[in-house]
């Protein structure tokens, strides 16, 4: 059987520079967030590194972009996380750090358990969401949709 697991992409443009006092409240306790998540039940992975990284601007085209993607064992795990810990003063403080990009900031999907999304997979899953709102293929917490149905091997 097939098993599947929850990925999720979410993105935010700053307000002021990653380095400016108004960001502070955000980038002083990134590490301190991504620790929290790890450390979460349900938590599998999260990408790390330039293609990941909302802190490392080196390569990236826009230093104002903040990327983070994660893989979870189920939405209620990832939600848990989000709304449930501490994170949840991160979702309140949203508009302090973040301007409004007028589409989806955050697309969840499934994917095969011991996969990971790539950077490209995951933005091409916010703009899917863009384009059609949410689906089976790109989705949000409001509009659900259940993991594909278990396929024998």
């Amino acid at each position: 059987m097939t098993l599947f697991h929850i990925a999720q992409i979410n993105i935010a443009r700053l307000r002021h520079p990653i380095d400016a006092p108004e960001t502070a409240g955000f980038r002083d306790n990134i590490e301190r967030m991504n620790a929290l998540g790890e450390s979460q039940p349900g938590f599998i992975w999260r990408g790390v590194g330039p293609e990941f990284d909302a802190v490392d601007t080196d390569g990236k085209a826009d230093p104002m972009l903040t990327i983070n993607t994660t893989v979870w064992e189920s939405i209620e795990a990832l939600a848990a996380f989000a709304y449930r810990t501490d994170h949840r003063e991160f979702v309140r403080k949203r508009s302090d750090w973040f301007v409004d990009l007028g589409r989806p900031s955050l697309a969840i999907w499934w994917i095969e358990a011991g996969q990971v999304p790539s950077l490209a997979d995951g933005m091409a899953r916010l703009d899917l969401q863009h384009r059609l709102g949410p689906t089976a293929e790109a989705f949000d917490f409001k509009t659900r949709f259940e993991a594909p149905l278990s396929q024998l091997r």
